[in-house]
């Protein structure tokens, strides 16, 4: 009894010495939690202890530079709700075993929380504000499961994804007119409130290295990473390195993962895409397993800045490194990625002095898609991806950029709608186009004899050869294209599109100034 309350005794002096120390500092460290730093001890309980002290006493959190940090593959999450500096610091996250492939190592949670939305049974598209009123601001997702949209067409179909979106009110309950309502709901079936926090969190520094998993038994999505699901989050001086590919593979959601949250900012990251394997698909065909490095869901102004791809863009063994789904203004602005891709849509989206290799930009979606100052490494300035009908409803603005496609089979807009799948809307080509000084690096195909010059249009359906031909589902085709400036490196002429029965009603206007006419 005696040893037992010594040691109680010796207990309660080392907390209140450590304590002394925090209050002492104001900053927490995770040795002082028992963290080896050593990259062979698991780090993991050490860490998660660290954080809950930091979180209850809201102090912040700094790595010691000279540490390794070791993860297994336990299903274990650190909550990060404090701004914490990983400076020079060491992680090693080890996924060779996994326990759970779905926990994530670090999540960036809001000390809000989320709460079920309540009376609110009906929108309609560009509502510009909901009958109800809220302690702040805050995201508004909500669903109605009897509607899919998203019907995936091609050797990955699937039934659709389940009706949804995401939008921002204030207190009164105005929706936030930047990021509109861009679907009807006759009916909501459930929703989620998620407060907007009014500081900023910010979480720097760090390299990261993830050992990968090199199981063959089950593809499977990874989501041992960073997830962000607090507002008003900035990510910046992160590196992420990808060690122990093998021959096969999970694919990876993104190790930087913001996800039904808003104002989240990335910059100055360091990141790697990862090497990509090939599945069965679910008609029975090979397809190749998308594996990401950065990926968004549900989310809102969502900025990455300054921030570069580690390994080469045009690495054809590379999957693309980003993707996104069900997002409202996402912006690039001065990165080198392999891809900008919106998934299953996007509502506005911007790309400003940026570099994009060889999967270029992949969208679907609405609104206002706004291309300034950047080079696209791909047969397509910007390619709609067919598997979710080629749409944008809305316009591009391309201004002042660069495009040097690999092949002289190249686009500046690709896609494809056969018209005979319904994939859960109606499906539109941008409205307007604008391309405003372009130069299209097409010298090295001068000499090809097939090369006649590069398209507008790809040609987006081939069974539509003549005026007789009926779409099943209407595909609205663009109705204006507009050029000032627009140059080859070739000296041909930018051509409207090979399929020019399919084109034809579309009008192009040559701005003075252009020499591409």
């Amino acid at each position: 009894m005696k040893n037992f309350q010594k040691s109680m005794l010796s207990a309660a002096v080392i907390l209140g010495f450590c304590c002394a120390i925090f209050a002492a500092e104001k900053v927490v460290r995770y040795e002082d939690f028992g963290a080896k730093g050593d990259g062979k001890t698991c780090d993991f309980d050490a860490l998660i202890a660290a954080h809950d002290y930091a979180n209850k006493h809201n102090l912040p959190v700094r790595a010691n530079d000279d540490a390794t940090y070791y993860f297994s593959g336990a299903a274990k999450t650190i909550t990060v709700q404090t701004d914490t500096d990983w400076g020079k610091a060491k992680f090693i996250i080890d996924d060779r075993k996994l326990q759970h492939h779905k926990s994530s190592v670090f999540r960036v949670a809001s000390r809000k929380k989320s709460y079920p939305l309540k009376g609110l049974t009906t929108l309609k598209r560009n509502q510009p504000k909901i009958d109800m009123t809220f302690a702040e601001p805050s995201l508004i997702l909500v669903y109605n499961d009897a509607v899919k949209h998203y019907i995936r067409k091609g050797r990955n179909k699937n039934n659709g994804s389940t009706q949804r979106d995401v939008f921002i009110v204030d207190k009164n309950g105005n929706v936030d007119p930047n990021a509109p309502i861009i679907w009807d709901f006759d009916q909501i079936t459930s929703g989620t409130v998620y407060p907007i926090d009014e500081t900023t969190l910010t979480v720097k520094g760090g390299i990261f290295t993830t050992i990968a998993n090199a199981s063959t038994d089950k593809n499977r999505y990874v989501e041992r990473n960073l997830q962000i699901t607090r507002s008003n989050t900035v990510v910046e001086n992160v590196t992420h390195l990808i060690t122990g590919k093998g021959k096969q593979g999970y694919a990876y959601v993104g190790f930087i993962n913001p996800k039904n949250c808003a104002y989240v900012t990335v910059k100055d990251c360091k990141l790697t895409a990862h090497i990509f394997f090939y599945i069965i698909g679910r008609v029975g065909a090979v397809v190749a397993s998308g594996t990401y490095d950065i990926s968004a869901a549900c989310a809102q102004n969502v900025k990455f800045i300054n921030c570069e791809q580690l390994n080469d863009i045009n690495d054809p063994a590379l999957w693309g490194i980003m993707a996104s789904n069900f997002c409202k203004n996402l912006q690039l602005e001065n990165c080198k990625f392999s891809r900008f891709d919106a998934h299953q849509g996007v509502a506005n989206a911007t790309i400003r002095n940026s570099i994009l290799g060889r999967q270029g930009i992949n969208a679907i979606g609405t609104g206002t898609l706004l291309v300034e100052n950047s080079t696209v490494y791909n047969d397509s300035f910007i390619n709609l991806r067919n598997d979710y009908g080629s749409t944008w409803e809305g316009k591009f603005v391309i201004r002042n950029c660069v495009h040097e496609p690999r092949s002289y089979g190249s686009a500046l807009i690709r896609g494809e709608n056969t018209g005979d799948h319904d994939f859960g809307y109606p499906c539109y080509m941008p409205e307007e186009i604008i391309f405003e000084n372009l130069l299209i690096k097409d010298g090295k195909f001068k000499e090809e004899k097939k090369y006649k010059g590069p398209v507008i249009f790809s040609n987006f359906n081939k069974a539509f050869k003549d005026a007789s031909f009926t779409e099943k589902y209407p595909y609205a085709k663009t109705k204006r294209v507009i050029l000032k400036n627009v140059r080859t490196e070739s000296g041909k002429p930018l051509r409207l599109s090979d399929n020019m029965v399919m084109f034809k009603d579309v009008e192009v206007i040559y701005e003075k100034g252009d020499s591409g006419k």
